[in-house]
């Protein structure tokens, strides 16, 4: 085929019977942002596909239940996952993608005589002010305006819609039937539709680009419980990037009293689910409040159409070939594109990768410091509390002098090898060891005495670090996180415990959102006759959330705690052979009597249907609703991956994607956010240059990048001057390995906002008013330090993978149609460009 060049833009003008891939510069189409949070009636809910008239009836109807079953058995008898026959292919050596990108280059600058304009215009934004002389002489022109006291005012800069675009028409021949392609259609379609259901029965966020091509499959929109909006100040377009700090602090001075009344509800747990009562007494049917909840037969039928369709060789097929597609365009897009994106970052004033907000998304508070951040504190505590009772032993208290005494160490010997905490190369696939890496020097008594919120100091220690780790935050300015602390629901009193303990001690950042891990570790209570069954470990995690939720004034500090708990986190080994597959005919949480563990996707569905009752509580009431994030997809069986889409909001780790290219492509479609953790990877399941996260980011799937455990994995300290330095060393080296651009690491931090538990209001400082639009409309770079073209970029072309299957799906020719004929593969509506 023969290139030329037309108008702005290149075309390569192929024979009339081939698809035409065209490099176009036209203004853009809005893309990605995010619903309101919102909820479905019914108690229990009902199948929902029944709205949309859309035939969704596929070759696999019918035999979703077998094909599941199969399934399971499968992965419950491997010990590994077999490697999948579309496994992606592992990276290529830098030299030769070096050598085939110069090649590309070569053909082109021969084929390429004239150089198209718009590349000039870049060159010479491009060197614009690389000097201090340009930056001069741009000040006398004008280009800075500053205020009466000689600070620079932020320029109001120019939306960038214009950029070369890569789009393909005519007749494509992907070589996949048309019936096995519009199959795969429905399946996609019919997957999506099953996730919006969950997502907005519990309140938790979908994409909104996404929502609103589903709708126009349906007749009529969903019948959707909307609660009134919690109003909320707007903020301005010109607001300062910080948010105003409250003077006071949040634990501070807070008067029962003046908290919100008992509302006279009761509740109870049926069969795994809370219940709640409008009387005390008696706790009928008939006083029960309409809260919604998943139906359980509902959802094992909804985890077996998906189990059915991960496996389906068309579909897979088609997945597959949409994600290299996907690839491809990106490398494309940077190719033509990347001195543009360039220019634009260069045109911002002040604004750069250092100062822009960045969300550590998954952290872990009890190893949330570095090694020599957690020796100098005990070195430091040995002196300052030598004679402090900090541990009980056989009814006789221990002095923390005592306690190293008895492991004959002093203050002067310890050392970080001393201590022993970082991960190394004993620790891959040894999640058993990794775990025993927490006690320092071997020992388990030091970890309960420097990093236990319940220990006989009321975890004084613990919150003495997790402040200066906040410190070390606040004076960063730019850097925050979302701690993990544990809920083990192994008694009722844990919850108290925990919020007394941060009350106390007053943990608390504006920095800093908590979420409460729950580990799967029932078989190990239930083991030590700590728990009689599975639903009692529910209640012991879900009661005290609903008796201060309907009354407020009963647990207190709860109350106030809860304010800056945004979400639910399930983590332990997935690694762990799991004996029982979750159907129909499990026992139901008061009849798990047995020291098995539960499935994975029986914590979850269990853990997901009680927080969405709670939440339309909460809603009731005017409370802010929690999120479900789990580990997920970081080992052990793809069904995980299936549970995630379901049921969650974002997930961290997501590794297993790479071996399952369905599931890969709903998650890129759904925009769910992927919290990735590359350095806590390669210690424990798969080796660095093996790391999707290049892949995925390529491809468009909303991931970013999280420490884990710094305590563990990193070695460079939190700093106070600049940021946090265990998050900075994750992009450094991702960058370094990866050769990211400072486009890609700001994408990476701007998602990581967006997919975070902070405020909308915090949100809108930190990425602009409109993050919540589509498209570059919600961008603003001067905050976010991320391109329009970026963003123009990511939303258009996921714009056009919904339209193509929307479209598919749309064909009403089916009937009429042979097997043999094939589907154009030309975004809807792009004809013609």
């Amino acid at each position: 085929p023969a290139l030329s060049v037309s108008g702005e833009g290149a075309v390569i003008v192929l024979p009339p019977t081939s698809p035409r891939l065209s490099l176009t510069s036209r203004p853009g189409l809005h893309g990605n942002g995010w619903l309101p949070q919102r909820s479905l009636p019914g108690t229990p809910v009902t199948n929902l596909l029944k709205h949309f008239p859309i035939d969704l009836r596929t070759s696999m109807d019918g035999k979703y239940k077998e094909i599941a079953e199969e399934l399971f058995t499968r992965s419950l008898t491997e010990s590994e996952m077999r490697t999948a026959p579309y496994e992606f292919p592992e990276d290529s050596p830098i030299e030769q993608l070096e050598e085939r990108r110069q090649r590309l280059e070569r053909q082109i600058s021969q084929d390429i005589k004239l150089e198209p304009e718009i590349l000039l215009r870049a060159k010479q934004e491009f060197m614009k002010i690389d000097s201090d002389a340009d930056l001069e002489l741009m000040n006398q022109e004008g280009g800075v305006d500053r205020t009466d006291d000689g600070w620079m005012k932020e320029r109001v800069l120019p939306m960038e819609r214009e950029y070369q675009r890569v789009s393909i028409s005519g007749e494509e021949k992907c070589g996949v039937p048309f019936t096995d392609l519009v199959d795969a259609a429905k399946c996609v379609v019919k997957a999506l539709f099953i996730r919006e259901k969950y997502i907005a029965l519990s309140m938790q966020n979908f994409c909104k680009t996404t929502a609103r091509e589903l709708g126009e499959l349906g007749e009529k929109p969903l019948d959707l419980r909307i609660y009134e909006e919690i109003p909320e100040t707007p903020v301005d377009a010109d607001a300062p990037v910080h948010p105003p700090v409250s003077e006071t602090h949040p634990y501070e001075n807070q008067v029962t009293k003046n908290m919100p009344a008992d509302t006279g509800y009761s509740c109870k747990m049926v069969d795994g689910v809370m219940h709640v009562y409008t009387k005390k007494s008696p706790m009928e049917k008939s006083t029960e409040l309409d809260l919604p909840y998943p139906d359980l037969k509902e959802y094992i039928a909804d985890m077996n159409v998906m189990m059915a369709l991960i496996i389906n060789g068309p579909v897979k097929s088609f997945c597959y070939r949409r994600l290299q597609y996907l690839s491809s365009k990106f490398q494309m897009h940077i190719l033509l594109n990347e001195m543009k994106e360039l220019a634009a970052q260069k045109q911002v004033p002040h604004r750069d990768f250092y100062n822009i907000r960045k969300v550590d998304t998954h952290i872990h508070a009890s190893s949330c410091m570095n090694q020599k951040h957690l020796l100098r504190f005990i070195k430091r505590a040995m002196k300052k509390y030598p004679g402090e009772i900090v541990h009980m032993e056989h009814g006789r208290g221990q002095t923390l002098m005592e306690v190293f005494e008895n492991m004959n160490l002093t203050a002067f010997d310890l050392s970080v090898d001393t201590l022993d905490m970082h991960a190394d190369r004993n620790t891959f696939h040894r999640f058993d060891k990794f775990n025993a890496k927490y006690n320092p020097i071997g020992e388990s008594i030091l970890r309960e005495i420097f990093i236990k919120t319940d220990n006989h100091i009321e975890g004084k220690y613990f919150g003495h670090m997790i402040k200066e780790v906040m410190a070390d935050l606040e004076e960063s300015k730019y850097q925050n996180v979302e701690l993990r602390l544990s809920i083990y629901g192994r008694s009722r009193d844990e919850w108290d415990k925990l919020a007394q303990w941060a009350v106390k001690h007053q943990v608390y950042s504006d920095n800093v959102r908590w979420l409460i891990q729950v580990p799967r570790l029932f078989d190990v209570y239930r083991t030590k006759k700590q728990l009689a069954n599975f639903q009692e470990m529910m209640e012991n995690i879900f009661m005290p959330l609903f008796e201060v939720t309907i009354n407020p004034r009963s647990h207190p500090e709860l109350h106030l705690f809860l304010q800056h708990v945004v979400g639910f986190d399930s983590v332990d080994d997935e690694s762990k052979p799991e004996h029982h597959i979750f159907n129909m005919d499990s026992p139901l949480p008061a009849d798990w009597t047995e020291e098995d563990n539960p499935p994975y996707s029986y914590y979850l569905y269990y853990t997901y249907a009680n927080m969405t009752v709670l939440n339309h509580l909460r809603r009731r009431r005017g409370f802010h609703t929690l999120v479900l994030r789990p580990h997920c997809g970081e080992a052990g069986p793809v069904h995980h991956l299936v549970s995630g889409f379901i049921l969650s909001e974002n997930i961290s780790h997501g590794l297993l994607l790479r071996k399952a290219p369905v599931l890969q492509y709903l998650y890129y479609l759904a925009q769910i956010g992927i919290a990735m953790s590359p350095l806590s990877n390669n210690s424990l399941f798969l080796s660095y240059h093996r790391n999707p996260l290049p892949e995925y980011l390529a491809r468009g799937l909303m991931v970013s990048l999280s420490t884990d455990d710094p305590l563990q994995f990193h070695f460079t300290k939190v700093s106070a001057q600049w940021c946090s330095e265990p998050l900075m060393e994750e992009y450094s080296i991702a960058t370094q390995v990866w050769k990211l651009s400072s486009c890609d690491m700001c994408e990476l931090a701007r998602n990581s906002v967006l997919m975070s538990g902070f405020s909308h209001k915090a949100k809108s400082y930190w990425l602009g008013p409109k993050y919540s639009k589509e498209g570059p409309e919600s961008n603003d770079i001067r905050r976010t330090n991320v391109p329009d073209i970026r963003v123009a970029y990511r939303s258009e072309t996921l714009l056009e993978e919904l339209n193509l299957i929307t479209h598919a799906v749309h064909t009403k020719e089916l009937d009429n149609i042979d097997e043999e004929d094939t589907l154009s593969m030309a975004p809807f509506g792009a004809e013609g460009h």
